[in-house]
């Protein structure tokens, strides 16, 4: 079972990381070829894109994995590939349900009640055809997830990323604009969905037989299945919903206030802010499993120390990065949008963005560790109470403010709910706060800021500002003498599993050691 789960996650996080760099390349694409205004009426579906998708997958996938996983380990094969299907039979209905409101009742609404924007009407009806496609691909995602065949969701999601870049580059090229872009994404799921059909019928009977030609299950016992796959999926999706709204909310009210090219700035700077999340996700994922297996046993000091240790290592890369951003927010969308030098409008919201990228990343970790201790509800309401603040902000301020308003309501938002979940971690775990290491990241994230003003914000500085900045956090780092030997053998250890850069590491960590306890 360990080797299962560590092979697992490996996978998902190397899935991970490549997929969230190929959502990266379709955006910066779509953004050039697009052009600002076109590029906010994608930015507009996008939002509407995801709630919707989750909407109609109905929290089920999760609760697909859950019990199938629990049904094959008694070996009740009947019972798990039962469960695929009634999930099936109610994603089915859902998905279809928000595709035909999405196309008839929802988008006309959006387009001429909410958004005054005729421009979005088309792009998001559309949205309405991904919908069917995208429940199906969750459902078979969650039956290869409850087999831990990790290795299949890989594969769809493979399928899915890489035909919707090349259809919706080809049909933005050919003079399709958004509309084609999105018709690229519907071909993307489409595909998707039918592979993850074809890998169920053929390689899944391995896992999960076929059913046993004596197995009965009433209409009854179906209902009642079903109503058990409801009720676990009823707070995975307020919870889905809320997280996705938290990221949204922004530009769903930009859509009312502000002009097409300014909801283009923006969503040309928010991917980009959200960069070190990377980070704050991977710890996040192992911290889960880590900090509830220490809980189960009782091995509280443990607890503590992950709890401590996943902030501190966390912190140490997010903040440079979200400082980093924030003061290069100017040269970074020059370089990046070096086709259409008119994105350098965003770089206001990103900075602002990239600062509040910190709250949510301690949010995010916080968030696993709370989890991983058996209280799933409390990130759930304070996620919900983040939407509703996040809302009322973006409200006041995007209209004062414009985009830089709705960067800074977001932001807001994420420090708001930092707060009460820090609380939590630290009264559940009875943890004690090392304040110590984090003060010191801060210093030597502010000497490193202090040394980025002065270097030239334009393109030509840009890589090898950020080289000179990497270099000065490091000394900074030493100077407030923020490791410890204890750092210096775990990294040590760490660095020694990834060949020939242990080398480099460990004369790194040598120098870093003869500099830190010179006088021990």
């Amino acid at each position: 079972m360990g080797n299962k789960l560590i092979r697992g996650s490996l996978i998902i996080f190397a899935g991970n990381i490549i997929f969230r760099i190929g959502g990266y390349i379709y955006r910066l694409l779509m953004a050039m070829l697009l052009g600002p205004t076109m590029y906010g009426v994608l930015g507009l579906t996008l939002p509407f894109q995801g709630i919707f998708q989750t909407l109609g997958a109905g929290g089920l996938p999760p609760a697909i994995a859950k019990y199938v996983a629990e049904y094959n380990a008694v070996e009740e094969y009947d019972m798990a590939r039962q469960t695929i299907y009634t999930a099936l039979k109610i994603m089915v209905f859902l998905g279809l349900l928000c595709g035909v409101l999405m196309i008839f009742v929802v988008a006309p609404w959006l387009t001429y009640s909410y958004l005054g924007k005729p421009e979005a009407l088309v792009p998001l009806q559309i949205v309405g055809l991904i919908t069917p496609f995208s429940v199906v691909l969750g459902a078979f995602r969650g039956a290869f997830q409850g087999v831990y065949k990790m290795e299949y969701i890989l594969y769809t999601r493979a399928i899915e990323q890489l035909f919707m870049i090349l259809f919706a580059t080809a049909f933005v090229l050919i003079g399709l604009s958004t509309v084609g872009a999105l018709w690229g994404t519907v071909i993307g799921y489409s595909l998707a969905a039918f592979s993850a059909v074809y890998i169920f019928k053929v390689y899944m009977p391995k896992y999960i037989p076929e059913a046993s030609p004596d197995f009965v299950f009433t209409k009854r016992q179906e209902l009642g299945l079903a109503v058990t796959l409801v009720k676990f999926s009823i707070p995975v999706i307020i919870t889905a919903i809320a997280e996705m709204l938290i990221y949204n909310v922004c530009t769903i009210v930009m859509g009312k206030f502000l002009t097409l090219d300014a909801v283009g700035f923006f969503a040309a700077a928010d991917p980009i802010a959200r960069l070190p999340l990377m980070i704050s996700i991977s710890v996040a994922t192992t911290i889960l499993p880590a900090s509830s297996e220490a809980f189960k046993v009782k091995d509280i000091p443990t607890l503590q120390k992950y709890v401590n240790e996943s902030y501190k290592y966390s912190l140490l890369f997010v903040v440079p990065m979200c400082v980093g951003l924030a003061l290069f927010a100017v040269p970074t969308l020059r370089v990046l949008y070096f086709a259409k030098p008119e994105y350098v409008a965003g770089a206001s919201a990103l900075a602002i963005l990239a600062l509040g990228m910190t709250f949510y990343s301690i949010f995010a970790i916080s968030t696993s560790i709370v989890q991983g201790i058996g209280n799933p509800r409390i990130p759930m309401y304070i996620l919900v109470f983040g939407v509703f603040v996040t809302a009322i902000l973006n409200w006041i301020m995007v209209p004062i403010m414009g985009i830089a308003g709705g960067a800074l309501a977001t932001t807001l938002a994420c420090l708001a709910m930092m707060i009460p979940i820090i609380y939590f971690v630290f009264k559940l775990t009875k943890a004690k706060a090392q304040k110590l290491p984090v003060i010191k990241i801060i210093a030597a994230s502010a000497i490193m800021g202090i040394f980025a003003l002065l270097i030239p914000k334009n393109a030509i500085w840009l890589f090898p500002g950020i080289f000179a900045c990497i270099i000065v956090y490091f000394f900074a780092l030493i100077l407030v003498k923020f490791f410890t030997k204890e750092d210096i053998t775990s990294l040590r250890e760490l660095s020694s599993k990834f060949g020939p850069i242990s080398t480099i590491a460990n004369k790194l960590l040598n120098f870093v050691e003869r500099l830190e306890f010179r006088n021990d």
